[in-house]
């Protein structure tokens, strides 16, 4: 990322004109990122809620990652395209398959915005559900570096070529890391639950001890009451 970054140090795009710098009155893509299985105590409710909420900012299409968000997108009748959850073995390829998806509809000319929904790990015991955008990409420029920048360049491809390129390495890298990232929100996040679930267990279990031997006592209470009042009644009689 350095390296690709270290490109916008020695030239000035920034008055290429590509659909992946300029702000365009067109719709916008939203990717939630979410997992394909449970117990994550809302999280994967609060990525889609958020998304959704950032589409009627700015209409446009719904892209759910993961069976979790699938589920809570047909729940609110919002059309969506859907893809697979995040699987740790193939995370690069899916990362890459997600960039080359929406960067061949952005250049198509279908979306003038995309923008990422997904969990991060703040902590072990504390997930943000963010959004970071993508597009328009924001050149990086470092403060100052502006003036060391080189006035006459000899550029092999068309100015335009190169940022298209770059953005894509960006993006492919960006999307990877935030896949990463949502995996460790998603890990952390059930360690949570489980271990909250593994205390109310243990919590019912002592419980359920106590109860049973009130009731066990209150069996033998009984029947040494009952026991008695036989032999009374077998004296008497």
């Amino acid at each position: 990322m350095n390296i690709v970054e270290s490109f916008f140090d020695i030239a000035d795009f920034s008055k290429v004109a590509h659909p992946f710098l300029v702000e365009q009155k067109k719709p916008q893509a939203v990717i939630a990122v979410t997992s394909d299985s449970g117990l994550l105590g809302g999280l994967n409710m609060q990525v889609v809620a958020l998304a959704l909420k950032e589409l009627e900012r700015i209409p446009g299409k719904l892209i759910v990652i993961g069976e979790r968000g699938k589920i809570y997108a047909q729940e609110t009748g919002t059309p969506f395209v859907a893809f697979p959850g995040i699987n740790d073995e193939e995370r690069h390829s899916q990362a890459m398959q997600m960039r080359d998806y929406v960067l061949d509809l952005v250049l198509g000319g279908a979306f003038g915005y995309l923008k990422v929904v997904f969990p991060r790990p703040v902590s072990f015991t504390v997930q943000r559900v963010e959004i970071f955008p993508f597009l328009p990409f924001t050149i990086p420029y470092k403060e100052g570096i502006r003036k060391n920048m080189i006035s006459e360049l000899i550029l092999e491809s068309h100015p335009a070529d190169l940022v298209e390129y770059l953005v894509y390495l960006w993006i492919g890298q960006k999307l990877f890391e935030i896949f990463g990232l949502s995996r460790l929100a998603e890990l952390a996040a059930r360690f949570v639950h489980l271990e909250e679930s593994s205390q109310k267990l243990k919590d019912l279990d002592a419980k359920t001890h106590l109860e049973y031997f009130r009731v066990r006592h209150e069996l033998i209470d009984r029947n040494m009451r009952e026991l008695f009042a036989s032999r009374l009644m077998y004296h008497h009689s």
